[in-house]
């Protein structure tokens, strides 16, 4: 009995899926790309199938050939099957906010690229081939799409530069969408027989482009926002994230005309972007992987299945075809030099990305490899009845063998040529940093295995051999340490600052763990925490100390909620900005604290003393400006600010005692029901959490007002009058509270920080207790200089005609601002950061100034 139908195609899947488990560890075994041997497997599959039909002695295996050699899957399925997985991973995998500083490299890679390929092997093959240009420049769209799977897999494999990778990784998201969008067109002229309008033919590409990036962004906002809203279900939020690229591939592709591979690519760079604090963290691991997993499935049966099509495609090859094929491959590989050699270095001298050293170029040029996408689309125009045969025949010939020299040729030399051009080896910080690490790190695993050792109880002469083994190497490494010569005190510092910045995010994951953080909150610091990476590596101290200051400064809808609060009177979104801003300073003075311990326990002894003081210097000053702007929202909120401050540690304290009963759990000392018990009871516990804290976010000004020296002798009625047309104002450091030359619409009235003016060559500084404003109201006299708060500020907005109003009511407040300017004039400071608390204030250093005024430091 013979097995057939859906039967027979889910038979052979399977064992076609036990094939590739078995190729890959024979693939590392004879140190050849998996995707080559792939082919090559794929290809004696299809020929054996072919030779199994044809011959009459082996008709017991006709069925199984049979559905080998007509598996029910055309170029269409081919593209709306696979593409989708494909393009979707590859995107998630993509560290967006470091190949952002490649984009331009990247866009010239995938689109311009493709054009100038498409163009040099249609115009190359015309004189040659007797085909109309038309279907040249077809034929070259079709080849000029490469598969980076070959490529990225031997670069992982033997350790390429990560850049190198980023750059082929990232050429791949747009290059398959370009090659199909020109691929499209021409189709469409050479089965309608009409002539290519270029104006025409280039808008199209353009809005097909632009629309499907709108497109892909706007529906992988609205998935993260159903997964936000879906609370703690992990399995409906990766189901989400599978349904994410075929919905969003169909919707453009299908309905609106778009590119759905740059939808898809887009869709899935915006998940890689916010996904990490969107989904949390065991969940974000287990989507990787479980897209890692699909993606390997799906990358191998696509080629396996398109090798498998070679032998069909090849009938009726004669040596003009071969000649052709040459042809064609070496105008591709100058086509692509061409691009990589004479545009990269115009980008790089217009400083619209970062240079590629030549060897990179010489890489990227030998590893375009061709793969399954190409096979799909000669596939495509196979199988196209309105395509006449000679065409057909055409295509299908020139396009699979275009595909086997670059996988037989450049596939098997590539991994030879990287190690040749020596872009195996680490960077010379990294080599310069592997003797530091070694020497240090092997004297903890000497200690720690002594100590284990010792617990378990093995023998003396054992722990003597194996710990002088390690000891020895250690000593070896510290010998050949060259660390302090190698890099300059500037380097070790940026190097510093980068561990210190991944330690961050790093930390930063693990407390979005707790449930009932705020996901926007988290979404915030960790993208600050990336940026911190991006400006050390860039600028070093300066650029990380600068994406510190962006993220304490309010953000624009923080500014717009105070807008609305002062001009409207609209308090609720102030509100919900204030919760959000508590909760960032909080958990950001936990982490702080954290990374202060790091400094001193883990970097201190692999950098040096000096080193570690001028890192923690930048700590410290972090810290310090944390406190500042922590001390100000607590002034006017304690109650919230404890409340706040309990419910973080609680949900702390819950997520350990979860852990210590999975711990217990996995060494057998409790059963599992009793685990599912006691979790039951963490849960409703760690429920109660969840109810949001809220305040009252004018609670407190009247009493404010009550401590103010001018508003002395102002009856209590009045005051409670005037604190129902106050609105609260939270001060950055740097920033203009009343411009020079400028009308004065608002008293500030500072509760709390410092603000300084500077008129006639000196400066004037405000604290708790002063009217910012009012001398030049009373006067009727525009603002003598710009007012800027030097630290973070906690003010009371007074609107001018409600103040002026109560000077003419009340004399005694014009008296009070009159004697509060002349001390002022006469040298006196303010003797307070706080209103009703006599200490001294805090001026902080021009360094500082600088720091928070995006101004560069002095080095």
């Amino acid at each position: 009995m013979m097995v057939t139908g859906l039967a027979a195609v889910l038979l052979a899947l399977a064992l076609l899926l036990a094939l590739i488990s078995a190729v890959q560890p024979l693939a590392r075994r004879l140190e050849v790309s998996e995707t080559v041997l792939l082919a090559l497997v794929g290809i004696i599959l299809g020929g054996a199938a072919d030779l199994v039909l044809r011959s009459s002695m082996t008709e017991m295996f006709d069925s199984a050939a049979e559905t080998l050699l007509y598996f029910p899957i055309n170029s269409e399925a081919f593209l709306l099957i696979f593409l989708p997985i494909l393009v979707f991973q590859g995107a998630l995998a993509i560290d967006v906010r470091r190949l952002a500083h490649e984009a331009a490299t990247v866009l010239l890679l995938a689109v311009v690229a493709v054009v100038v390929s498409t163009a040099t092997i249609g115009l190359a093959l015309y004189p040659f081939a007797g085909q109309s240009l038309v279907v040249c420049l077809l034929l070259g769209s079709i080849v000029a799409t490469t598969d980076p799977s070959a490529v990225a897999g031997i670069f992982r494999e033997i350790g390429a530069a990560s850049r190198l990778t980023r750059l082929v990784e990232g050429e791949a998201l747009l290059n398959d969408a370009a090659a199909i969008a020109i691929f499209s067109i021409l189709l469409a002229s050479v089965t309608s027989h009409h002539q290519i309008r270029l104006g025409g033919a280039a808008l199209d590409f353009v809005t097909s482009f632009g629309g499907a990036i709108i497109v892909g962004v706007a529906i992988g906002r609205l998935t993260l926002l159903l997964i936000a809203g879906l609370g703690a279900s992990p399995a409906a939020e990766v189901t989400l994230t599978l349904a994410l690229p075929y919905t969003v591939y169909i919707i453009c592709d299908e309905l609106l005309g778009f590119s759905g591979v740059v939808a898809t690519a887009a869709s899935g760079l915006t998940l890689s972007v916010y996904g990490p604090s969107t989904f949390r963290p065991q969940i974000w691991r287990f989507l990787n992987e479980l897209w890692q997993q699909l993606v390997f499935w799906a990358g191998s049966l696509v080629f396996l299945l398109a090798s498998m099509l070679v032998p069909r495609l090849l009938i009726g090859m004669t040596r003009w075809d071969c000649v052709l094929i040459i042809i064609a491959s070496v105008a591709g590989l100058l086509a692509r030099g061409s691009v990589v050699f004479g545009l990269l270095p115009i980008l790089a001298a217009a400083k619209l990305s970062p240079p590629v050293p030549n060897p990179f170029k010489t890489t990227m040029v030998w590893g375009g490899l061709r793969g399954a996408i190409t096979l799909a689309l000669a596939l495509a125009v196979t199988e196209n009845q309105r395509v006449s045969t000679p065409v057909a025949h055409f295509i299908g010939i020139i396009a699979t063998g275009f595909v086997l020299i670059t996988l037989l040729l450049n596939g098997t030399t590539l991994r030879y040529l990287v190690i040749f051009l020596k872009l195996d080896q680490l960077s010379p910080i990294d080599q310069a940093l592997r003797h530091q690490v070694l020497g240090t790190g092997l004297g903890h695993v000497a200690e720690r295995t002594h100590n284990l050792a010792e617990e378990l109880g093995f023998s003396s002469s054992v722990q003597h051999a194996i710990l002088g083994r390690i000891e020895h190497r250690a000593e070896e490494e510290r010998e050949a340490n060259t660390f302090d010569t190698a890099l300059g005190d500037r380097q070790r510092v940026t190097l510093a600052l980068i561990v210190i910045a991944n330690r961050e995010r790093s930390l930063l994951l693990d407390l979005f763990r707790i449930q009932g953080l705020s996901r926007r909150v988290m979404e915030n610091l960790l993208r600050s925490a990336e940026a911190m990476v991006d400006g050390a590596r860039l600028e070093g101290r300066y650029g990380y100390v600068r994406a510190l200051r962006k993220r304490l400064s309010p953000t624009l809808r923080f500014r717009l909620a105070q807008i609305l609060h002062h001009r409207l009177h609209i308090d609720q979104p102030l509100m919900y900005c204030m919760t959000e801003r508590f909760e960032m300073l909080v958990i950001a003075h936990l982490v702080s604290i954290s990374l202060m311990r790091f400094m001193h326990e883990r970097l201190e002894p692999m950098l040096g003393s000096r080193i570690s003081e001028i890192v923690s210097e930048v700590l410290g000053r972090q810290r310090r400006l944390l406190n500042d702007a922590l001390e100000m929202m607590r002034l006017h909120y304690q109650g919230y600010s404890e409340a706040l401050e309990s419910r973080i540690l609680h949900q702390i304290a819950l997520r350990l005692e979860g852990e210590e009963y999975d711990e217990l759990l996995s060494d057998n000392l409790i059963s599992e029901e009793l685990h599912r018990e006691l979790y039951r009871d963490v849960e409703k516990r760690r429920q109660r959490l969840d109810t949001p804290l809220r305040f009252d976010l004018k609670s407190g000004i009247e009493q404010r007002l009550r401590e103010f020296p001018a508003f002395r002798g102002v009856p209590d009625a009045v005051l409670h009058d005037l604190a129902m047309n106050i609105s609260l104002h939270f001060a950055s450091p740097g920033e203009t509270l009343i411009k020079r030359g400028h009308k004065i619409h608002t008293i500030y009235a500072v509760v709390a920080g410092l603000a300084e003016v500077h008129i006639a060559e000196h400066d004037i500084q405000f604290g708790a207790g002063d009217l910012i404003g009012a001398s030049a109201l009373i006067n009727d006299v525009p603002a003598r200089g710009t007012v800027r708060a030097l630290q973070f500020g906690h003010l009371l907005a007074i609107p001018a005609a409600r103040f002026r109003r109560l000077l003419e009511e009340y004399p005694i407040v014009q008296r009070a601002v009159d004697e509060r300017a002349s001390e002022r004039r006469d040298g006196k400071r303010p003797l307070s950061l706080v209103l009703g608390q006599e200490k001294e204030p805090f001026v902080p250093s021009r360094e500082t100034i600088n720091l928070m005024m995006d101004q560069r430091p002095r080095e």
